[in-house]
């Protein structure tokens, strides 16, 4: 339905995306993760056709977009990271303006209006302006501008960010729905790991401008099949200690998280006994600790030497 090949992005002779090689087929839900500045926005710039590739293709249904961006434009639904919306105007205000983009108008818009308020959760709130509305529900407002036009494929850039508890798990139930039931094809990214895990069927990892790994989550895990990740609560840290922690045998990646750290080590490991000496030489207490097989999380901090929120 949609691949890149080879897709570069240089801006002043810097790359910023560098050969991204990707493809979402009709249906899936595709995440695409990576820390700032690894090149999502520019991918994602280009798939929307706001930005031209500066070498490779991007095919929608066998068509090059980089040539007829047409093609996409009319089955795409893009929900940006910032909101795009008019704070004066109620939420049905700002759904009727940007349905008549669309060239939607009558019967039909108000129907689409209708049916988009009711799948964000918003039918009752509509005439209310958007500059009284919480964060949450100015990001569903978002949403459903995108939905108007009934898109085939739906990007969502971090949807989810700054929102509360229910705004987050009602925009995260209503892309399921969208992806289950009316086969919406999504591409998703976002900085909470658990959402991804929750959506996704396939998962691309980007980090400075390239693909580093893709594959179901299974496959991703299976990076880190020959490791454990370790969980130590601490009665302290210091950096001498943990830079002592980092010199073990077997120890991959170190991340520290309050009074605590979590280890990536190799598998079979003996590392506890070590860490009980190595704490009691720097006079801190192991309170207590946990082995559990790695997550989706462990494996993007293995690949990127970052957790995803960094």
């Amino acid at each position: 339905m949609l691949e890149t090949v080879n897709v570069s992005k240089s801006f002043k002779g810097t790359k910023a995306v560098q050969n991204v090689n990707l493809y979402l087929d009709k249906g899936e839900s595709v995440g695409l993760l990576g820390p700032n500045g690894a090149g999502k926005s520019t991918t994602i710039s280009m798939i929307a056709t706001l930005l031209k590739p500066t070498s490779g293709e991007i095919k929608w249904n066998g068509v090059n977009i980089v040539h007829k961006p047409g093609e996409i434009r009319k089955e795409l639904g893009i929900v940006p990271q910032e909101l795009a919306l008019y704070e004066q105007l109620s939420a049905y205000e700002n759904l009727k303006f940007f349905g008549s983009i669309y060239k939607l108008k009558g019967k039909e818009l108000e129907n689409r209006i209708q049916h988009a308020l009711e799948i964000v959760g918003l039918r009752d709130r509509q005439k209310g302006l958007v500059k009284t509305f919480s964060g949450g529900m100015k990001r569903r407002v978002n949403i459903a501008a995108a939905l108007l036009h009934k898109p085939q494929i739906l990007i969502l850039d971090e949807p989810t960010v700054g929102i509360d508890p229910q705004s987050r798990n009602h925009i995260l139930e209503m892309v399921r729905t969208l992806n289950e039931t009316e086969d919406t094809t999504i591409l998703y990214t976002s900085h909470y790991m658990e959402e991804v895990e929750q959506l996704c069927d396939r998962v691309y990892i980007m980090d400075h401008g390239e693909v580093i790994a893709a594959g179901d989550q299974s496959d991703l895990l299976s990076i880190l099949s020959s490791e454990d990740t370790i969980n130590v609560e601490l009665s302290m840290v210091s950096e001498p200690f943990v830079e002592q922690v980092n010199m073990l045998e077997g120890v991959r990646k170190v991340e520290v998280a309050n009074t605590g750290l979590k280890l990536i080590a190799k598998k079979g490991s003996n590392l506890i006994s070590e860490l009980v000496h190595l704490a009691d030489e720097h006079q801190i207490q192991l309170v207590h600790y946990q082995t559990e097989s790695p997550s989706l999380e462990d494996v993007f901090l293995h690949l990127t030497g970052r957790t995803l929120r960094d």
